[in-house]
């Protein structure tokens, strides 16, 4: 009998968790932040938003009568952890400090997937893993190079989602991941593109804090020159600088809402929600989804150069991809290079689930993190 897998997957603006008794979906769902349940933590560590998110999950097991002893193992998203390579990992003391503490460089909500697991597994009295974090580094030497020797290009991407929907996509077509050549988008509030060439993805844009792509909340690469003047003017602090590149950059920047759905909406109709924060017309809120858009096109171009034009497909993945407007309008851009696949969403707790009954099936393949 397969064993029970309580999936944990938490990004910037929703929680997406599941629970799966044997092969019995017990239910899927994606719990969705207001900007007015995010805003007391604006500006402050993820970590404080841990209350918030275990609530929701122990209120979600507790309306389905699962009872926290009848789960095997708790799975969490991988967060900003040392660079690691790919598969899955127990959660230890060391990976709980490094995520709590942002030792290496990233404080985001992925942080509280490793830390969440634990925290519940804690109460059913069974094992903690993640998976596939957003730092598996598997970028070619010349992709490395910025400008800068001090200052390197990272890989900071949505390993789990882009390598579950390439493997998918490679299945469909007789093939398998490690014989294709494909680029993976994936569009939420934060955004990643990548090249993935036979089973390693040897370049990739950042997808946290610059070197990448606008979001709804993220500015993504910006003119250093001006960017430079603003650090040093004396205007801003540094949390401020950075909650302009997270957090308050992007689509929400310009428009004041980084809910994508509203704003198509309002784009349509001239209608705003109830206490909407959009503050721009009908007009500049288009030009700045098209903006958005165009951005993430122009890197998926740009990765087709990475892969010297050989692509077999293009998968469009993330939250955004539920907008209808969104793949379209990237389609009709870049749909000359391959043939597109679009799954809105993410494959992420699948990916995440399968990764947790491998561990329990094969022990051997956990890996130890230190």
């Amino acid at each position: 009998m397969p064993p029970n897998i309580f999936v944990i997957n938490p990004g910037s603006t929703s929680d997406d968790i599941g629970y799966y008794r044997g092969n019995e979906t017990v239910f899927e769902v994606t719990v969705r932040y207001s900007q007015a349940d995010l805003a007391p933590y604006e500006g402050k560590n993820v970590i404080e938003q841990l209350p918030l998110h275990t609530k929701v999950i122990l209120d979600y097991l507790k309306n389905h009568n699962v009872p926290l002893e009848e789960i095997d193992a708790v799975i969490g998203r991988g967060g900003f952890i040392r660079s690691v390579e790919g598969g899955v990992y127990e959660v230890n003391d060391q990976m709980i400090s490094d995520l709590e503490t942002g030792r290496y460089g990233g404080i985001h909500a992925c942080n509280l997937g490793g830390i969440l697991a634990r925290e519940i597994a804690k109460l059913a009295h069974c094992p903690a893993f993640i998976a596939n974090p957003v730092v598996i580094d598997e970028m070619q030497p010349i992709a490395r190079y910025s400008g800068m020797p001090g200052n390197p290009r990272l890989s900071i991407f949505h390993a789990l989602s882009q390598k579950r929907v390439a493997t998918l996509i490679a299945e469909k077509m007789g093939r398998t991941y490690e014989d294709v050549n494909c680029i993976v988008a994936h569009g939420g509030g934060g955004a990643s593109v990548g090249a993935h060439r036979k089973g390693k993805v040897i370049d990739v844009s950042h997808g946290y804090e610059g070197d990448g792509i606008m979001t709804p909340q993220r500015s993504g690469s910006v003119p250093c020159r001006k960017l430079v003047e603003m650090c040093f003017s004396g205007k801003y602090t540094q949390d401020e600088i950075r909650l302009m590149l997270r957090g308050k950059g992007g689509l929400v920047a310009y428009t004041g809402t980084y809910d994508i759905k509203a704003l198509e909406e309002f784009i349509k109709t001239g209608k705003k929600a109830k206490d909407s924060p959009i503050f721009c017309t009908q007009a500049q809120a288009k030009e700045a989804l098209d903006a958005m858009i165009y951005r993430m096109a122009k890197e998926i171009g740009a990765m087709a150069v990475v892969l010297e034009g050989k692509v077999d497909f293009i998968a469009l993945t993330g939250g955004q991809m539920y907008s209808k407007y969104i793949p379209q309008e990237i389609g009709r851009q870049v749909g000359w290079i391959a043939p597109i696949y679009v799954f809105p969403g993410s494959e992420e707790k699948d990916a995440l689930r399968d990764a947790a009954r491998r561990a329990l099936e094969n022990p051997s393949i956990i890996k130890h993190y230190s």
